[in-house]
Formats: C-alpha cells, structure tokens, sequence
C-alpha cells in the first residue's frame, strides 16, 4: 500500500496535511505521535471510516477507493481499535462472523432463501483460531471472556475477512505482561504468513521490540519515517515532540509533611485482605502490583465508590465514614478514574461542564441556580494550570486528543480542591509528550502539599515518580518500598 499527499479536514482542523506513507508486503511498521498528531485520522481513512479529502491511496497498485468499513474488508484490510467492538451478550462465533456470516440456500435452486451455516463458520473460526495457535469456545458469550481473549478474537474476526493488512491501534493497552509477549508471538507468525501490520502504540519500547520501520506524525504532518534498528528512543521522541524531552519523570524535591490519610486494614471480601498503609502533605505514595493484584479496587474503597468490608479511614488523626464518593470529596478525598472515557468524562459535553460539575455546590447558590460567571472561572483556572489545547472552554471534550482528555479528568478532581488525590493509572494511553506533563502536575500538586496516591502498572514512572510504594499481590499489602529501594527487579520480586 502506498499513501501519497493526504489532506484530511475537520471544521476548523487541518487534522492530515500531505501525509504520506508506504506499507510494505511482511512488515510491521509503526506509527507514532503524540495525542492529536494524526495517526487514528489516517488509520481511519485506510479503514473506510473516513474520506480523504485530497492524496491517493494504491493498494498493490491500483487505486484504492472505499466509502465505508466492510468495503475495506472484502478489499482484505481490518482495523482493531483500542476499545473492543465485541458485542458481549454474543457468542464468540457470533461475533467473529456477524455482518458477513456464511450462507447456504434452504432448497437446491437458484430462488431458494438464504439460511446461516453453521457449521461452515464453526470450520473457519477454528481454522483461524489454529492459525493464532490458541484454542477458544465458540459457544461462550463475549462478557465472560478476558482482555487478552478478546484481543485475538478481534484479530480472529479480521483474519475472517482473509485480510492481507491489519491496522492494530493500542493492542496492548489493557494487557498483562505476558498477555503482550503472546500477541507479539502472534504477530509474528501472522507475518511469517504474509499479513502487512500497521502498528500504533505509545509505548516506544513495544516499537524497538515488534516493528521493522516506524513512521512518526506530528500535528498532522509526516515528520519522519526510518527503519528501527537505525534509530533509537531519544531520536523517536525527539520527532513526535519536536524537541529533546530530557526529563520524563519531574520529580521534585518536596519537604514531606506531616500525615493527612490513613487506611487502617482495609478488607473487601474475596478482593483485598488487612491492607494498612498511611501518606503525607507533598508525598507521591505509589500502589504497586500485577494485574488483578487488588490496585484498582483499593483506590475505589478508599473513596466510597466500593465501601470496604471493614477497616478504618483517618484523615488529619480522625476516623471517617465513608459510604459513597459524594462522602469522599465532602472529606477532601478525590479520585481520577483509570478509565477516563466510561468513568472520567462525560465525553459529549464541554470542557466547562466536565471540569466543574463534580464542584457544583461551589458554583451554585441557595436555590441551586449556577453562577455561569463563577463556572467559566474555575475552568478557565484549570485549563490555563493544566496546559489543556482547546480553543475555549466550550470545547467539546470528545473532540480533544487522549492526553488533554485526561488533564480534563485531573482538573474535575482538582476542582473539588481535595487534600488527598488518588490517580488511577494517570498516564495510560496518552503520548510521551503528555505524559510529561502530566507527570509535571502531579509533582506541582505535590509541593502544593496535596498527598498523592498513584496506582500503575508502569515500574519505570512509579520508580520515576514516587517516594514510597505499595507492593500489592492478590489483594495483600507484600511490602513498602523507600525511593531509594526501589527498582523493577525488587518491585517484581514482591509482587510475583
């Protein structure tokens, strides 16, 4: 495939400007960026998702012209998204066929109806399913079935459509170590077959590891494009940033203060068990362990959206109860989601709507009427503290890049002006850019003297930015690491 001079426009965004691109036969090649730099525009106008509005497109060759997904399909090309788009109250079988399942006629004869075969699509589905070299229940509905297995069973859906190019956009974003070590082993047999991968992915390391060639966008136009092994990481953020970014993890040195939060064996049945631990004014506490070891579902006892079982919360010395979220942010307690797009963010409102409405009663009066003044304050503040790109605080939020969406959700957590903030996988799925940044405020918010506990499942910011960690395994507190202690062998050998 051959991309020559693609413009791409959305009202008031230049979003693709003379971008090319080429895709050869058995490659991987990478496409990186920061947030908002193209990539997804370009994958969806490979996908038939989108139209370009100028550029041609060749595909062994010939033009290539498609106005919709499932003409890009029969062409033998299939995007993954990120997010699935699995149907889960399906079977695995439904899904893999659904829009293209296989027909028989009913009767012999050239007028008899149509009906589903299915056995044939039982045959092919394990046909594919030998060929990913994993062995699945056709019969099992999609809700029941893990992160990782529902990965191959979207790139078993693709390969349905006996696809010579797959777009894989973040396949490893919800995945487990080892969950990324069976789908690169997985992409590498399917191109050992013949199938051509574009790859995207923020994770620069998976680049070094699983592409042939990387090509690098940046607000909207091709930087640069080099074969991997002729480059290296500071090159590549280099491009995607346009300058050298020497610092990813600010830390700052920061007096800690006295302790403000304390949680006193906390225990939710069948999930966490006896988990004590305490944070200081200034201090990043971080919440270490695998996947499943019981991170996420301490932060939501800690701030009431899941109550423990039994335990005690002391904020400033003094025991409180807290039953619901509403109940957290009364006490100074605030939570930033690790899923910003179901849980942070009301995606189709505005960048005013979502950074004040968790403080409503600041902006409202006795007779529950907003102050539309007092409202356009607070979010110009944290735009403005934050950096969020957006033209004003109108701005839809689901129109922002990844990395300003979860400034967005910090700023919602912010605006509550809380002492304790608990941030759930802060930098998941966002550029190396913004991930700086990011971190920037989370060391700010620190000196601030806000005590700041980072639950994430990558060693190299947790090491980068906290000054105490949490070890946990199977919803137990293993040990506690001082910064100076901390390393990813160590880390990994408490939570193995």
């Amino acid at each position: 495939m051959n991309i020559t001079g693609v413009h791409k426009y959305f009202p008031g965004v230049h979003a693709l400007s003379d971008v090319s691109l080429d895709l050869q036969r058995d490659e991987v090649h990478a496409v990186c960026g920061e947030n908002g730099a193209g990539k997804s525009t370009l994958m969806k106008i490979i996908a038939g998702v989108y139209r370009p509005d100028d550029g041609l497109i060749t595909l062994e060759g010939q033009p290539f012209v498609v106005h919709e997904p499932n003409e890009a399909y029969r062409k033998g090309i299939a995007i993954i998204y990120q997010e699935s788009s699995l149907f889960p109250d399906m079977t695995v079988l439904e899904n893999i066929f659904i829009g293209h399942e296989i027909r028989k006629p009913v009767l012999r004869g050239l007028r008899s109806p149509q009906m589903i075969d299915y056995r044939a699509m039982r045959e092919k589905a394990n046909a594919v399913f030998n060929r990913l070299g994993i062995s699945v229940d056709l019969d099992r509905t999609v809700r029941t079935i893990g992160v990782a297995t529902k990965q191959m069973i979207e790139i078993a859906k693709a390969l349905s459509f006996d696809s010579r190019i797959l777009i894989l956009d973040e396949p490893t974003a919800a995945l487990a170590n080892r969950e990324v070590d069976a789908l690169f082993k997985t992409i590498r047999s399917l191109k050992s077959e013949g199938v051509s991968m574009l790859y995207i992915s923020h994770r620069l390391d998976e680049i070094f590891e699983i592409a042939d060639r990387v090509t690098v966008l940046r607000d909207g136009k091709h930087v640069a494009t080099e074969r991997v092994a002729a480059t290296d990481r500071n090159q590549l953020v280099s491009w995607m940033v346009g300058r050298s970014l020497d610092n990813l993890y600010p830390k700052e040195d920061v007096e800690i203060g006295e302790v403000i939060f304390e949680a006193q064996s906390v225990s939710l049945r069948g999930v966490l068990e006896d988990i004590s631990f305490n944070a200081r004014r200034g201090e990043i506490v971080g919440i270490s362990g695998l996947a499943g070891s019981g991170r996420t579902e301490l932060a939501l006892s800690l701030c009431g959206l899941v109550p423990p079982d039994s335990g005690t919360i002391k904020l400033n010395g003094k025991a409180v109860r807290i039953h619901s979220y509403r109940e957290a942010l009364e006490h100074g307690i605030a939570y930033v989601s690790e899923d910003r797009q179901v849980y942070g963010l009301v995606l189709p409102m505005t960048l005013k709507v979502n950074i004040t409405h968790k403080a409503i009663r600041q902006i409202t009066n006795l007779f529950s009427v907003i102050n539309r003044g007092k409202e356009e304050q607070i979010a110009a503040e944290y735009m403005h503290r934050l950096a969020i790109k957006a033209p004003d605080s109108e701005f839809v939020v689901n129109k922002l890049s990844g990395g300003n969406q979860q400034k967005v959700s910090v700023a919602k957590s912010l605006a509550v002006e809380p002492e304790v903030l608990i941030v759930d996988e802060p930098t998941r799925g966002v550029d190396v850019g913004a991930k700086s940044e990011l971190h920037r405020i989370i060391s700010e918010l620190a000196k601030s003297g806000k005590a700041i506990i980072m639950i994430s499942s990558d060693l190299p910011e947790i090491i980068g930015m906290c000054d105490r960690t949490i070890v946990l395994k199977r919803g137990r507190k293993m040990g506690e690491l001082l910064r100076n202690e901390m390393n990813q062998e160590q880390i990994l050998h408490m939570a193995l």
